[in-house]
């Protein structure tokens, strides 16, 4: 029977941050070849590239290469909102978590579902209406475009950095593991497909990726689950029934608090996973895609379905892992007598690999192959949106705006963007290679974290509060980040697991609920006190700036309704 080890703890785990505290990466072995997975993985490639080969062909002015000429329509800029945002952690992740601590494991689903009616009501309208490219031309609408965008393009490149490594590691242990390929081959093949993808085809070319991946990631957990519950005439009263009988924490699985204990820390993991939703820059540049905010705001309700459905099927196929996989020695590390093994710690590959096993077990190894070369597709959408994010930061944002001061051709910044886009791809290749045996996971904590305490605020409060100026955005976006840095630094997962000291020197594992609150605070007080001239005008050019993005009148490709 094929099997798959470890992608080791984090790695694969893109976007789920309390699993900072995890064990260090260690090496993988090299496994037997897996060729239904080789096959199907082979054939997205290829499929994907040929459809890059026609973006490409499609991609003229920076309209093109950055929003897809602002031609999506509105169901398939869902698909690929949902196809960017639903990482191998909601897939391999979550699951995993719900099997090892049962109910609990959905407070990750929870969190990062909730943070899309605040993208709904808040965000996506407005950021359509009066944006471009970027959230920094949101941010800075009416504020200096220096400062804001330097301020805004340094959130995204941290954000795009960290939220970069644990997929390139992810991506490079999974496709070591399907290809029998020493590690940095497979750093090397993720990161040269990357490159291809956004340098070449653009955000089309990036968006088919994402839909392509989210239908294959929908219609494979849809059939895991289906399977799942059809073991048990569809009664998933007597799926958890057989969980309970089956887990060794019994009837603790159904109940919450197994996870996350301490309420401090539930509380600052939700908030960094809702608002850090809303401030995620591969996300936000999704929803300037489209032709106007009314189709901005119905993607993001259609996607929020979407991704809802998804996690609904994680909680199945993590409760279908405990009540098929527990009771079955062949998918556990035995103890020396050959029969013994821990349900939770032992498992084949670590409890990540309990959707990958699962599939193994309800579909036979072509079922098994499919949803590893999902997984990969999964790694693959996201590094993607990641990329594109990073490399428009650089050439609209710092470039066009900040150096060149608007004094440059579109074919200029378009060629700067692609060339970003292959410094980005290299960049993360080496960071893949050099941090493949450390524990990433905290890094996409501190992604979410930055996220929700620097660009969210930003974002937010120049939109929608009138005394907001450039110095007050500029410091409170500044200190968010800060914030959000040292307290992750300080934290268990870092000072004491990375750095070996006897004791963290912040108490919890999230800092969003300190760093966030600091940010918003900071640009409230620090505008309060800006009696410059040109604060004074800034507060002045709100009405404008409300009316437009109320109604859109004005915006590019937008009109009133």
């Amino acid at each position: 029977m094929i099997r798959l080890v470890p992608l080791l703890g984090a790695a694969l785990v893109g976007a789920t941050p309390a699993l900072a505290a995890g064990p260090d990466l260690g090496a993988v072995q090299q496994q037997a070849t897996n060729w239904p997975a080789i096959f199907m993985f082979l054939f997205f490639v290829l499929f994907t590239l040929g459809i890059t080969y026609r973006a490409a062909k499609g991609s003229k002015s920076a309209a093109d290469f950055y929003a897809a000429g602002g031609g999506i329509s509105a169901r398939t800029n869902a698909l690929a909102i949902a196809g960017d945002y639903m990482s191998a952690a909601s897939f391999l992740g979550i699951s995993g978590l719900v099997y090892s601590s049962g109910f609990d494991g959905l407070i990750y689903s929870t969190g990062f579902l909730v943070g899309w009616p605040i993208v709904l009501f808040l965000i996506a309208e407005r950021l359509r209406n009066l944006g471009k490219f970027t959230f920094a031309d949101v941010a800075s609408f009416r504020l200096d475009q220096t400062s804001i965008r330097i301020i805004s393009a340094t959130g995204t490149l941290v954000v795009v950095a960290f939220y970069l490594i644990a997929q390139m590691v992810g991506a490079g242990k999974l496709i070591q593991l399907l290809f029998g390929l020493p590690y940095l081959y497979a750093v090397v093949i993720v990161g040269a497909l990357m490159i291809i993808y956004v340098a070449f085809g653009g955000m089309k070319a990036t968006t088919w990726v994402q839909v392509i991946k989210a239908c294959l990631l929908l219609g494979g957990a849809t059939f895991m689950a289906g399977a799942v519950l059809y073991k048990y005439g569809f009664s998933p009263e007597k799926l958890f029934a057989t969980a309970v009988q089956t887990h060794p924490k019994g009837d603790a699985i159904m109940a919450p608090g197994g996870l996350v204990s301490n309420p401090i820390d539930s509380l600052s993991l939700g908030v960094g996973l809702m608002f850090g939703t809303a401030g995620l820059p591969h996300i936000l540049m999704r929803f300037f895609t489209v032709s106007d905010a009314q189709a901005a705001r119905k993607s993001v309700f259609y996607a929020t379905g979407l991704i809802g459905y998804f996690y609904i099927l994680t909680f199945i196929i993590g409760f279908g892992g405990i009540a098929l996989l527990m009771s079955d020695p062949s998918y556990f590390k035995l103890g020396a007598d050959g029969t013994t093994y821990d349900k939770i710690k032992d498992m084949v590959g670590g409890t990540n690999m309990v959707a990958v096993n699962l599939a193994n077990a309800v579909g036979g190894p072509y079922f098994l192959g499919f949803i590893s070369a999902v997984a990969f597709a999964t790694i693959l959408a996201v590094v993607a949106g990641l990329t594109l994010a990073g490399a428009s930061a650089i050439s609209h944002d710092l470039y066009a705006q900040v150096f060149a001061r608007g004094r440059t051709t579109e074919r200029a910044e378009v060629n700067l963007s692609k060339a970003s886009a292959v410094g980005i791809g290299i960049v993360a290749i080496y960071l893949g290679y050099v941090f493949e045996n450390q524990n990433v996971a905290f890094m996409v904590g501190l992604a979410f974290s930055v996220a929700a305490s620097c660009n969210f605020p930003v974002l937010a409060m120049s939109i929608l509060w009138r005394g907001t100026t450039t110095w007050g955005a500029l410091i409170g976006g500044l200190v968010g980040l800060l914030a959000a840095v040292v307290m992750v630094v300080l934290s268990d997962a870092v000072w004491v697991k990375t750095f070996g000291h006897p004791a963290a020197l912040f108490p919890y594992a999230n800092p969003a609920l300190f760093s966030m609150p600091l940010a918003f605070v900071t640009i409230w007080a620090v505008s309060k006190i800006d009696r410059t001239r040109r604060a004074d005008r800034e507060r002045a050019a709100f009405d404008a700036q409300f009316v437009r993005s109320e109604t859109g009148i004005g915006a590019s490709g937008a009109h009133a309704h």
